[in-house]
């Protein structure tokens, strides 16, 4: 790791950022050096501006992930390097298509789990299902976050720098047990192995990821999963059975509500239970063609 992105990492650290925004950042301005094969020091607003172009022009990547490098180079030259000559508006997010979480039925849920690689990766799935957790959080859970007497997983530091409890359910605490008699994990719930990280070390939350990917092309499932589908279907199915959005915000751990009134789009019992206007007039002559003499045109 160079100088420049070592001070920035103790920046990152320093502002007590996730282990994924970190790693995304550093990647992001390893990029944007490899690509004009200079040190960012030495660059300047011009060169953000046709490293954007070539993301968005010749790479064909997503608006949301330009926006993250974007994001990272703001970090870098705001915080770490404290330019004044670079301006926010030479720090541009591009326009990001405001799209909906994939939601999965049920049914897609069983399959998904049931086609899990290993006892490992089954339980990663129901924990994610069941919790609707991030993916990062799963990772570093421990075997002393399990509260069997209160019914309920704790989640320290998440997103926001927040804790939180999220309930359990009988079936979700049977599945836990079942995992550790044949894990029998010390520490870290899913710890990673000697030839990775290193013994009593939480695995990545990339092999969070990976087990989603997998399980879901196991399964035939031709969406794009990943372990966010199984927050999103969490959340929707909460509120297809009854619970309200006050409620879910609390088990997802969003900072504001507005967050958590996208599921209202994806719930299809709430989608079906407005009353649509065509079904409040009456018809009678449906599927009839009028005569040519009714027809002033």
């Amino acid at each position: 790791m160079t100088p420049l992105r070592q001070r920035m990492l103790q920046e990152l650290q320093r502002r007590n950022y996730s282990p994924s925004t970190t790693r995304g950042y550093l990647l992001a301005v390893k990029q944007f050096a490899d690509y004009f094969h200079q040190s960012p020091e030495k660059l300047g607003a011009e060169e953000v501006r046709r490293f954007q172009l070539y993301l968005l022009q010749e790479k064909k990547l997503a608006a949301g992930t330009v926006e993250i490098r974007m994001s990272a180079l703001r970090f870098l030259y705001k915080k770490t390097l404290k330019r004044r000559d670079i301006g926010l508006d030479d720090l541009i997010f591009p326009k990001t298509p405001q799209k909906l979480p994939v939601v999965l039925s049920p049914e897609e849920v069983t399959r998904m789990i049931e086609a899990a690689r290993n006892r490992m990766h089954r339980t990663i799935l129901l924990v994610l299902y069941g919790t609707g957790i991030r993916r990062t959080e799963a990772s570093l859970l421990k075997v002393s976050d399990i509260d069997s007497e209160r019914m309920v997983l704790h989640i320290h530091q998440g997103k926001g720098s927040r804790d939180r409890d999220v309930p359990m359910t009988a079936k979700l605490l049977e599945a836990l047990r079942d995992y550790w008699r044949w894990r029998k994990p010390k520490i870290y719930l899913f710890p990673s192995t000697e030839g990775h990280r290193g013994v009593e070390q939480p695995i990545s939350d990339k092999t969070v990821w990976y087990a989603c990917k997998e399980a879901a092309a196991r399964a035939g499932i031709q969406k794009r999963i990943g372990p966010h589908t199984l927050r999103h279907s969490f959340a929707t199915h909460l509120l297809e059975a009854g619970a309200d959005l006050r409620t879910i915000q609390l088990l997802m751990g969003h900072a504001h509500l507005e967050q958590t009134a996208v599921y209202l789009h994806l719930s299809q019992r709430h989608l079906h239970a407005a009353i649509n206007p065509l079904d409040r007039i009456t018809i009678t002559n449906y599927g009839q063609t009028p005569k040519a003499e009714d027809n002033p045109l």
